[in-house]
């Protein structure tokens, strides 16, 4: 073979390998920070200014269900996105999130998700801690509209505040001085048949969980009922369960505001 095809072969293979490499680091990126139910989300959110760099920063973990991962938002973003947002108009610190909802979780998941160590090594470092499950303990895929049976509900009710116990309990034992904030639910069957019963449950369900949330003083309930309440097909995805954008939107400016640095 001439000199020249051989150094042609050799530029050609490192040109080759060089592509494959590149591919295989966007696909690992792309699959990291994807979303994909039951994978985790980390965002930096990099302050405005240079005085910013010498500031550590805040550390936010977000737990719970398919409304931290923000399903019915179609930029992806859910409430965690846009609280991002909010908090970092009312700071220069950078913020940094790792989002570790999963959708379809229920209480008793997220009890047995806080026992990983990467979740507990997370949670270790964190100044605030967002979680949002209960919804699908209550609501159970729509289950609990067709029975309506109240024995079962108030045994589910029992149930999720035992687990959610010993979720603050094992969070508080990691972390003593982060914030836990607890997102309360909304009713999205309001406008449908026996609103007046569907709308006791949930409150009944939310005041119990508030009350829960009150052991603690660094513990706060965030009520969202009332966002939802008078025009809740506004802010509903095409679903008539997850917030649409708008929805989680209310809700981030919700939390936003209950949060102080």
């Amino acid at each position: 073979m001439k000199q020249g095809s051989v150094r042609f072969v050799f530029i050609f293979s490192l040109l080759s390998m060089a592509l494959m490499l590149f591919g295989l680091g966007w696909t690992i990126q792309n699959q990291f920070f994807s979303g994909d139910a039951g994978s985790s989300r980390m965002e930096e959110v990099e302050p405005a200014g240079e005085a910013a760099t010498s500031i550590k920063g805040k550390f936010v973990v977000a737990l719970g269900d398919s409304l931290t991962r923000g399903t019915g938002d179609d930029s992806g973003k859910g409430y965690i996105g846009y609280l991002v947002e909010e908090l970092q108009m009312k700071t220069e610190e950078k913020i940094t999130l790792q989002n570790f909802g999963v959708k379809g979780y229920r209480s008793g998941q997220l009890l047995n998700q806080i026992q990983q160590a990467e979740i507990q090594r997370q949670v270790k470092n964190a100044d605030y801690i967002l979680i949002t499950i209960g919804g699908n303990d209550l609501f159970q895929g729509g289950q609990t509209l067709l029975e309506m049976n109240s024995e079962k509900i108030t045994q589910a009710r029992k149930a999720y505040l035992d687990n959610l116990q010993k979720i603050l309990k094992g969070l508080r034992s990691l972390n003593e001085g982060a914030v836990i904030f607890h997102i309360g639910l909304y009713n999205p069957f309001i406008d449908l048949n026996d609103s007046a019963l569907t709308t006791q449950i949930v409150r009944d369900w939310n005041h119990e969980t508030s009350r829960l949330l009150d052991q603690d003083q660094k513990a706060i309930y965030v009520p969202t009922f009332d966002l939802f309440q008078l025009s809740v097909n506004d802010y509903l995805y095409s679903d008539k369960f997850h917030p649409n954008a708008e929805g989680y939107k209310l809700i981030a400016e919700r939390v936003a505001s209950l949060i102080t640095w």
